[in-house]
């Protein structure tokens, strides 16, 4: 990674976490990497999450008892876990691009930590469950996280480079993936494809990998990873939503591919049309639900092209005919988390503005602005469930049900791209990769 981008990023982090810490009243900041936990009743522990306001700070994703401690106006200083330990893997001290912008000590036991925190005017970031009568400040205080979630909507240069590598890294495991899919692998060995191209194992995944074929497409979070081979003559479709890391930001792709060429395969193409149509609509000033919505136009034209439906598209949306068939969001803030943070705040000092009441499970009401980033991810799908519910209401008589179940075993289609969004033209990390693989 190149060490001015990152030069310029935590300059830009500590003017924004001076004027932040400034506005709420403190002087400083103690950010904990966070702990293993054990699982219950066992002595192995869960897989390590790092606390993701310590690597906005840092790029270190994979060592616990660690701290970022933040005074205003000084260079931070890291406290990096280094204990004596013959059982496991011990990391080495930190000699990267990044690390001469930090005062580096070494821990070699947790507790060696508590000599360098002070509580006074200080505010405390972490899970602090396991660090009683510790001298952390004030635990995690609403306003100051509200600001630094805020603030995170907006991506520096390195930021945007750290999503491009991610998306990188994940179209190798794509495209693994496809070939796979189209050799008659399983799920459990097309997974197995992608993580080995991506060169990431599923506890460094960004989420739990979705590889489904056939009718498994319409789970939208389907997991389950079937170890059965279909025959040749079985495969319809395969959809897999799946990213990958970089220096602990988040890369998220989806993608659907019919085996053979049919209407569905037919349907799939236009669905990609409409995504790039809506990718393109993503525009500063623009209230992301107004987007939304403007995906439903767009999935009812293609429900009315394809003869599901026998109303216009204007008359599905108007229905709400066009929501058992896209349930979800069009997609959501990417980051340092997978659905980072932020997409609800009313402004940088907290509020919530909820999704409109029609479609509740939108990810973000915030109004579009440079730099920051989304994912687009347009669906149309045959859940079994929400059409048994919509058969039981008025709307079923707007239904051609023989070009349901003529859809019906190929589960459904989603496309989804990681998009910056610029005033003069909109930067696709996701088509980038693919181009460039």
């Amino acid at each position: 990674m190149d060490k001015n981008l990152y030069a310029d990023h935590i300059a830009t982090l500590s003017r924004r976490y001076d004027e932040i810490l400034g506005e709420c009243g403190f002087d400083s900041l103690n950010v904990y990497s966070g702990a293993p936990k054990m699982q219950f009743l066992d002595d192995n522990p869960y897989p390590f999450k790092v606390n993701p306001h310590f690597k906005a700070l840092v790029p270190v994703t994979d060592n616990p008892h660690s701290w970022v401690i933040y005074r205003r106006g000084q260079k931070p200083k890291l406290l990096f876990y280094r204990p004596v330990d013959f059982w496991h893997y011990v990391p080495p001290a930190p000699k990267t691009f990044w690390s001469e912008f930090y005062d580096i000590e070494l821990l070699s036991k947790p507790a060696e930590a508590k000599e360098f925190l002070n509580a006074e005017n200080t505010a405390f970031i972490g899970e602090g469950d396991r660090l009683q009568g510790w001298p952390l400040g004030s635990d995690n205080p609403e306003l100051l996280i509200n600001h630094l979630h805020w603030a995170r909507a907006y991506k520096t240069p390195y930021e945007i480079a750290c999503l491009r590598e991610a998306n990188r890294i994940a179209v190798a495991g794509h495209q693994a993936a496809e070939q796979a899919f189209r050799s008659g692998a399983s799920e459990f060995e097309i997974n197995q494809a992608y993580l080995s191209a991506a060169g990431q194992g599923e506890n460094r995944m960004p989420y739990g990998n979705i590889v489904a074929l056939n009718e498994h497409a319409a789970i939208l979070h389907y997991t389950h990873l079937s170890t059965q081979r279909l025959p040749e003559a079985e495969l319809r479709t395969f959809l897999i939503d799946a990213g990958a890391d970089c220096n602990g930001y988040c890369s998220d792709i989806t993608r659907t591919y019919a085996y053979a060429d049919s209407e569905f395969a037919q349907l799939l193409a236009a669905m990609d049309e409409k995504q790039l149509e809506l990718v393109n609509g993503l525009k500063p000033g623009l209230p992301y639900p107004d987007l939304h919505r403007q995906c439903h136009l767009k999935v009812g034209q293609l429900l009315a092209q394809f003869g599901v439906i026998k109303t216009s598209a204007e008359g599905a949306v108007e229905s709400g005919l066009t929501r058992p068939f896209m349930p979800h969001g069009l997609g959501h803030f990417l980051g340092l988390q997978v659905h980072d943070v932020g997409g609800f705040q009313s402004g940088p000092e907290g509020g919530t503005t909820p999704p409109p009441a029609e479609y509740p499970f939108l990810r973000t009401s915030r109004t579009i602005e440079e730099n920051q980033v989304f994912t687009i991810e347009p669906g149309l799908y045959f859940i079994d469930s929400l059409l048994d519910e919509l058969k039981a209401t008025d709307l079923a008589a707007e239904v051609n049900w023989d070009k349901v179940e003529d859809f019906r075993p190929y589960g459904g289609v989603r496309i989804e791209d990681n998009i910056v969004v610029r005033a003069e033209g909109n930067v696709n990390l996701s088509r980038d990769g693919f181009i460039g693989f």
